[in-house]
């Protein structure tokens, strides 16, 4: 089953500007996918027309099989938003606020605590959950803030810069509790970000924006696939034959560019025969920065 199909989606505000040009895609249940593109980019005004805080321009929306439009408030019942501000209240502690939030979602006072205790031991927030909420540093409110969309067991999670903030450690446990959520759980995450790097650490699919155009939709290897004819090769030599038509990246570092795979022996050869010796081979795969760069400068992807 699809968690989210958007067919067609355009929405156009009150002024006259486009925010979103036909935007088609489907993301299955239990994956974490990726809605990638800079700020200005459609992100933000996708997530409120999913949630049903925005009405279509034109298209179809479908969460969990619901129309957001109509059935908002039973939608709400099975999904989780988390935005980078998310609101909670500094007079509450940790846990108080989780207890508050799972009884809004017609949780018991128990259930919230024990589901509230368990989120706050994976986060690494336990010893602070007495603690109030005034007194956390960002990056602990931040941790907090998922938490609170995770008490209700969502369905599907929609995050706007979940790792903001955080320092490598907070950032490896918010990490592993998605993908725990994803392959074990089912959960489905919608995670909207601007960092390509982390995008590619996490998520199983993507979605590459850009001025309210989706520019690519796939797997890493697919986008690799559609975007390059050829492959990288980096090279650790003290002679280079100018007949391989290469770039230096450094001393005695060069970066090349070939068509199959089968070519690296001869390219090997080619260099030893020049009386090059060579340190290291190293192929190079191209990452998800290179394949949105590349879109930007060549135009749309099918999708």
């Amino acid at each position: 089953m699809n968690a989210i199909e958007i067919k067609q989606l355009e929405k156009i505000y009150t002024e006259g500007k486009k925010a979103l040009d036909d935007i088609s895609l489907v993301v299955p249940e239990g994956t974490i996918f990726g809605f990638l593109g800079p700020n200005g980019a459609g992100k933000t005004t996708t997530v409120k027309l999913l949630n049903g805080i925005l009405n279509p321009t034109g298209g179809e929306i479908r969460v969990l099989g619901l129309d957001p439009v109509n059935q908002a408030e039973k939608l709400h019942q099975s999904t989780g938003v988390l935005t980078e501000h998310a609101g909670m209240y500094d007079q509450l502690t940790g846990i108080g606020n989780l207890r508050f939030f799972g009884q809004l979602f017609g949780m018991t006072k128990a259930e919230s605590e024990t589901r509230g205790m368990e989120l706050l031991e994976k986060l690494g927030l336990s010893e602070a959950a007495e603690v109030k909420l005034k007194s956390y540093s960002t990056g602990m409110r931040q941790r907090l803030s998922l938490a609170r969309t995770l008490i209700h067991r969502p369905r599907v999670l929609f995050l706007d810069e979940p790792t903001s903030g955080l320092d490598p450690e907070s950032t490896k446990s918010v990490n592993e509790l998605l993908l725990e959520l994803s392959k074990k759980e089912g959960t489905t995450v919608f995670l909207c970000t601007h960092q390509l790097r982390y995008a590619q650490e996490i998520c199983d699919e993507y979605g590459l924006m850009d001025n309210g155009q989706l520019l690519a939709l796939g797997s890493l290897e697919y986008l690799r696939q559609q975007t390059f004819s050829h492959y990288k090769l980096l090279v650790e030599t003290d002679v280079m034959p100018q007949m391989l038509n290469s770039k230096k990246n450094g001393e005695n570092t060069y970066e090349l560019a070939f068509q199959e795979k089968a070519e690296v022996p001869q390219i090997v050869k080619a260099i030893v025969q020049q009386g090059g010796n060579i340190s290291q081979v190293t192929p190079l795969d191209y990452s998800l920065e290179d394949i949105y760069f590349a879109l930007l400068e060549g135009g749309k992807m099918h999708v």
